[in-house]
């Protein structure tokens, strides 16, 4: 079979080598990568597709849940500081919220190509984790309370979170083919599930060496969502096994350093005695608000937070954060977001965007649990489970960071897994596509999923 064949059979691969780029080391700028580059020609690839087969890419409601984002971003981007940075800031949202989840959800044809995707995250997590424990172990991360410890991964101290969101991405992956959907009739088999049980547990370790609050956040509510999602009885056992595995690696063998204990107090303490991160973060947070109070309806305009910054921030706000180490120099890098998404939203693009970005992402939940519930007597729930958690993640994260960076590319693959769930509902096409045949030959199948 000749490799243009087996693209066309295949056509998630286009998606795996989005994933896979990932893995390089970003450009020194922290500007778009190879992985953005590669998921312009997944969307471009997609389209070939469907002008080829001449059909209907997206049912109505399909086209409304994802395209919904477009109005106030739209909107927004009129009302910019500069043409220039309306038109940059337009293509980013589209690129994250609407082109590339479209694409994956039309690219990924059955659970044969979910599996082949979420594995791949779950590489990706592994290979991060690896370097990001190797920089802890060393002294080669970036710096943290002047030391050179903290895993980032390859994306340097220029992107902090993005290794803390890569292995989340790929723990949540694991944790749900290792609980199998919750089901009796779970498609996947034993030893695969043990073996991301183990890369559940392997993967833990970075993402506490990312000393990243908000992806520790993030992560446990969404194992705790995962958990009750696959059943209360499995959740109460899972639970106690991780408790008791807790107090006797942290009591018994004192597992985990005074920096990690450090941190994980400083959360409870954001409010009484934050520090000066939390503090830049909170007056950001207010001058986020500031803005759509004078611009209620459509906010300041895409890429406008930086530029109206100073004009709604205290006095308390720094002049910018410290990054070093990972084989980056000293540099002090501006506050340039609210580092809460919503908050960016607002501000930028008023109460329409956000309740036009903010509904898309609802109606995904709703739909995507709603389909999880249906199909509870089924195999393939565990790629429910995977869907709802990563949006939960999203969810929960996005009150504490913000898009930016390399890694923001895998937000949009990963919606694209959680559309693919909602919108398409896991519908099993395995046996039609499987037999070799296009996107012409799932079309009967995939109409009843209301996909097109």
């Amino acid at each position: 079979m000749s490799p243009a064949l087996w693209l066309w059979r295949r056509p998630v691969l286009p998606v795996l080598a989005v994933v896979a780029l990932l893995a390089l080391p970003p450009s020194g700028d922290g500007g778009a990568g190879p992985a953005d580059a590669a998921s312009a020609l997944v969307v471009g690839y997609c389209v070939l597709r469907l002008l080829r087969e001449r059909r209907r890419p997206l049912s109505p409601a399909a086209a409304v849940v994802l395209g919904l984002p477009v109005a106030g971003t739209a909107l927004a981007a009129m009302g910019a500081v500069s043409s220039g940075a309306g038109l940059a800031g337009l293509g980013r949202y589209l690129q994250i919220f609407v082109l590339v989840p479209a694409a994956v959800l039309l690219l990924v044809r059955d659970r044969r190509d979910v599996r082949l995707l979420v594995w791949a995250l779950i590489g990706l997590a592994l290979w991060e984790g690896a370097v990001g424990v190797r920089q802890y172990l060393t002294g080669t991360g970036a710096s943290y309370q002047g030391e050179d410890i903290r895993a980032v991964g390859t994306f340097g101290a220029q992107d902090v979170m993005g290794m803390a969101t890569v292995v989340s991405f790929g723990l949540i992956c694991a944790v749900g083919v290792a609980l199998g959907g919750g089901s009796a009739t779970a498609s996947t088999p034993v030893r695969e599930r043990a073996v991301a049980g183990c890369c559940a547990l392997v993967l833990s370790v970075p993402l506490a060496l990312s000393f990243s609050r908000g992806a520790w956040i993030a992560t446990a509510l969404t194992l705790t969502v995962q958990l009750l999602l696959s059943g209360p009885r499995r959740a109460l056992k899972v639970g106690a096994v991780a408790l008791a595995a807790g107090v006797v690696l942290v009591g018994g063998f004192g597992v985990g350093t005074a920096m990690l204990q450090e941190r994980l107090d400083s959360i409870t303490r954001v409010a009484d005695a934050p520090d000066q991160s939390v503090t830049d973060r909170y007056t950001m947070w207010a001058a986020a608000t500031g803005m759509w109070r004078e611009h209620p309806l459509t906010g300041v305009g895409l890429k406008g937070f930086p530029e109206y910054r100073d004009g709604h921030a205290s006095l308390a706000l720094s002049s910018g954060s410290d990054t070093a180490g990972a084989g980056a120099g000293f540099r002090r890098q501006p506050l340039l977001s609210p580092h809460n998404m919503y908050l960016l939203v607002l501000g930028e693009q008023g109460l329409t965007g956000l309740l036009c970005l903010a509904g898309s992402w609802l109606a995904l939940l709703v739909l995507g649990v709603r389909r999880l519930r249906a199909t509870r007597a089924r195999g393939g729930r565990e790629y429910g489970v995977i869907g709802c958690g990563l949006l939960v993640w999203l969810l929960v994260d996005f009150g504490y960071a913000d898009i930016g960076g390399p890694s923001t590319v895998l937000t949009a693959v990963a919606l694209g897994l959680v559309a693919w769930w909602a919108l398409a509902g896991g519908a099993e096409r395995g046996r039609a596509a499987g037999s070799g045949a296009g996107l012409a030959g799932r079309v009967p199948v995939a109409r009843e999923a209301g996909v097109l």
